[in-house]
């Protein structure tokens, strides 16, 4: 499996672009799944569920099963969270695994940037960022994709990777 990352400040717009590209990446013949790390408190589960029942009985994972999905759920239990190579080690075999997040972790990405966010360019200090897409031109010594062209962006990625068909 090839792993791209895509990093950014909150509101960049890295999810947006996110649904933009798996389409593209499909449409070509490239199986794809993604990895979004978030620092929130997250559960999908729902209060009163049998499955949510099980977890807050003491279950360590549970796993939701049906005709159209299956879902792991895994409860850390005060154990520090998986690294980015764990999390890949348990995907099934795909070409691409996109990863949202992980800011840290020594894979290429794609910084997204707008400035009129306000916030600074991650590139900098972060030696994995290998080009910038944004909303307007920036004058960097990384190349610049266009955010509004998700099948320039695509092609890039996958050249990168070299999934390029």
């Amino acid at each position: 499996m090839k792993v791209f990352g895509l990093a950014g400040w909150s509101g960049s717009g890295k999810t947006t672009l996110l649904e933009k590209l798996i389409p593209v990446m499909v449409a070509r013949g490239i199986r794809v799944s993604t990895i979004k790390q978030t620092h929130h408190d997250v559960d999908l589960d729902q209060p009163g569920k049998d499955s949510y029942r099980h977890r807050a009985a003491g279950a360590s994972e549970v796993l939701l099963t049906s005709s159209s999905r299956w879902v792991l759920l895994h409860e850390l239990r005060g154990e520090p969270e998986p690294s980015l190579n764990e999390h890949l080690q348990r995907l099934s075999p795909c070409d691409l695994v996109l990863v949202e997040g992980f800011k840290q972790e020594a894979i290429p990405k794609l910084e997204i940037h707008r400035p009129g966010n306000g916030k600074p360019l991650l590139y900098p200090q972060n030696p994995h960022i290998i080009a910038i897409a944004s909303d307007v031109p920036l004058a960097a010594p990384l190349p610049w994709l266009d955010l509004n062209q998700p099948d320039a962006i695509a092609d890039f990625i996958l050249h990168q990777t070299g999934l390029n068909s």
